[in-house]
């Protein structure tokens, strides 16, 4: 016979499996339910995970990786955060994405030149010098109306671009090599989302826009309708 202690303990177990399988239960309903509302999310999410399985042989075959090395996790973190829902939403991040990245890059090497020309004690102090003043102006740029609205990623792409060039390029003699395989990944990242988002199942945002507005503009006509009944009405009592 079981005793009063392990039946209460029995008895927390089940209640405790109740409630994980609860959670479950209303996590898997959930899932469903974004997927039923809109199955382009989950076309959307293959979508991301075929360019992600595509950016990978960078990886996986030796000739790309011997030609890019580790700047070839570039292309991956772009697919990861370039690709939107949209085409024009991944268009845009795409191209804030590498104009940023070949600003930043053709920046940092025009500093680090800069700085070379102090010696070796002055170096530092100059690199440390045009980092303060660049990066503090690109980030009070991004306050700017129209930089906040159209190009706030490519503000902070730029800084994070041209900090990793002039400050690595401190120690890493092939400051060239490697800013031109970062660009090189980051472009073939940003491409490969724009083939993907505009060839498979493409999601515009206009046409989201017309159905809305269609939609909106059938729902202020039956407003409408129903006022004019209601007002035929009252003027009938009266």
């Amino acid at each position: 016979m079981n005793s009063p202690n392990q039946e209460k303990n029995l008895g927390i177990l089940a209640s405790k499996w109740d409630w994980v399988k609860g959670k479950m239960v209303n996590a898997a309903k959930t899932t469903k339910k974004i997927g039923t509302d809109d199955p382009r999310r989950v076309i959307h999410a293959m979508k991301v995970g075929l360019t992600l399985t595509l950016v990978s042989l960078f990886y996986y075959f030796r000739p790309l990786y011997d030609s890019f090395g580790e700047s070839a996790i570039c292309a991956i973190l772009t697919v990861v955060v370039v690709f939107e829902f949209t085409v024009g939403g991944t268009l845009s991040k795409s191209l804030n994405r590498g104009g940023a990245t070949v600003l930043g890059a053709a920046i940092g090497i025009g500093a680090k030149s800069l700085a070379a020309a102090g010696g070796e004690r002055g170096e530092p102090v100059i690199r440390g010098f045009l980092v303060f003043i660049i990066t503090g102006a690109a980030t009070y740029t991004r306050f700017l109306p129209i930089v906040k609205r159209k190009y706030d990623y490519g503000g902070q792409i730029f800084i994070v671009t041209f900090s990793l060039v002039a400050v690595s390029g401190y120690r890493v003699n092939h400051i060239l090599q490697m800013s031109h395989q970062r660009l090189a990944t980051v472009l073939m990242g940003g491409a490969a989302c724009i083939l993907i988002s505009i060839f498979v199942c493409p999601v515009w945002a206009g046409r989201d826009l017309h159905n809305l507005v269609a939609e909106n503009i059938e729902k202020l006509a039956d407003f409408l309708d129903g006022t004019y009944i209601l007002l035929e009405i009252l003027s009938l009592i009266n």
